[in-house]
């Protein structure tokens, strides 16, 4: 699996901004990924070295929209916190925007 499809997207919360400050990024990762293919691909595309990688299913929750009922989709998470210096810019850019306001 490549390093683009291993990681999809970073997972944009108020939780994910308070553990980048302890340098530990959210990432939502493809659901078949394992740890070590999630380490190789956050150190390939963000150039950092990974320290600890945890990973975690997000079940689906019920939702409802009128009479139609439905579920949200399930997918899984991963916590990856890198070594004290390295930073991911993505990341860092939103958090200076936070300090200004």
């Amino acid at each position: 699996m490549d390093a683009s499809q291993v990681i999809i997207r970073p997972v944009v919360s108020e939780k994910s901004y308070v553990l980048a400050t302890a340098d530990k990024y959210t990432f939502r990762v493809h659901p078949d990924a394992h740890k070590t293919q999630i380490r190789q691909a956050v150190e390939e595309l963000f150039d950092v070295t990974v320290v600890d990688v945890r990973t975690m299913s997000v079940k689906s929750k019920p939702k409802r929209r009128g009479y139609t009922a439905g579920r949200t989709r399930q997918w899984k998470k991963a916590i990856v916190q890198v070594k004290p210096g390295d930073t991911i810019p993505i990341f860092q850019g939103l958090q200076g925007l936070e300090e200004g306001s």
